[in-house]
């Protein structure tokens, strides 16, 4: 069966243009042909058209979308940096009250005779002043480093307070077992060593007052002697200190403490008299190293 070969399409419009007043009348041929293709591009160009034109209020609606966002992350970016300003100042206090902690453990041990053999803060203190360096914004970074840096500083200043706090105790101890206070107020009537032309030897001092004047210990201590003594001290209290310390306490009016007892430095053990072989109201105080008596003036 043949098939049929479709002929190309000749047919076309004809428009007659008629001007007024009698003039020649136009005609224009218009091919069927030309008027579709006419007619396919103006709806591809309608088509492009709106094609460009959705496109181009995408783009806009786009770029608007990136211009908000840009100011928001410009207002999140400007709020960090404050909040890193005010992080950097509070770092800033921080490191400056560490350094005062500094300077004030130097004190103690300066005062306490306490050295851990290092210097805690070189140069801290001093009258001179001088800065420089970069000007450097704060940032993450720097500001991480830097609180790293005052948190290993603040470990070892505990760490290193700990160890004053122990040698402190420690030498607390040994000062509160050691006689360093006047077992009584009064004048001292005979001091420690030679007197009466030599003719006797005075293994304490005397310190005169009224009768009824307390008499404290000079140090802690447990009561070893308390009451009456035959060798001419009259009313005694003796004190070990432990260490191969004690001190004796003699012509007490009365007595106030018993043997065996644990007493503190400045606590009342009796009351000034002038019991035994004594001359008037006073307390006799001697201060014995491993049984030994030593000038007491050295322990006052």
């Amino acid at each position: 069966m043949d098939k049929q070969v479709q002929k190309p399409d000749h047919r076309e419009y004809t428009i007659k243009i008629i001007p007024h007043q009698g003039e020649t009348v136009r005609s224009i041929r218009l091919p069927i042909r030309m008027i579709k293709y006419g007619i396919v591009s103006i709806m591809v160009g309608i088509v492009l058209f709106i094609g460009a034109f959705g496109y181009s209020t995408y783009s806009l609606h786009l770029a608007g979308s990136e211009q908000a966002e840009i100011t928001e992350l410009r207002q999140v970016n400007s709020i960090q940096q404050s909040q890193i300003l005010q992080l950097a100042k509070k770092a800033s206090t921080l490191q400056d009250d560490i350094d005062k902690l500094n300077q004030m453990e130097a004190e103690i041990r300066r005062i306490s005779s306490i050295n851990d053999g290092t210097d805690s803060n070189p140069g801290a203190g001093g009258t001179h002043d001088g800065q420089g360096g970069p000007l450097i914004q704060p940032n993450i970074q720097n500001l991480s480093d830097t609180l790293d840096a005052i948190e290993k500083n603040i470990a070892v200043r505990k760490q290193s307070l700990e160890d004053l706090k122990e040698k402190i105790s420690v030498q607390q101890e040994v000062i509160a077992v050691t006689p360093s206070i006047w077992p009584a107020t009064g004048d001292v009537s005979s001091p420690y060593g030679l007197r009466w032309g030599g003719t006797d030897f005075h293994p304490g001092i005397d310190i005169a007052n009224d009768a009824g004047t307390p008499i404290v210990a000079t140090a802690d201590g447990i009561v070893t002697a308390a009451g009456w003594n035959s060798g001419g001290y009259g009313n005694m209290v003796d004190i070990d200190h432990g260490n191969g310390l004690m001190t004796r306490y003699g012509h007490a009016q009365r007595v106030v403490v018993t043997t065996g007892q644990q007493v503190k430095r400045g606590q009342v053990i009796a009351y000034m008299g002038s019991t035994g072989f004594s001359t008037g109201p006073h307390v006799h105080y001697e201060v014995r190293v491993n049984g030994k008596p030593v000038n007491p003036s050295s322990y006052l």
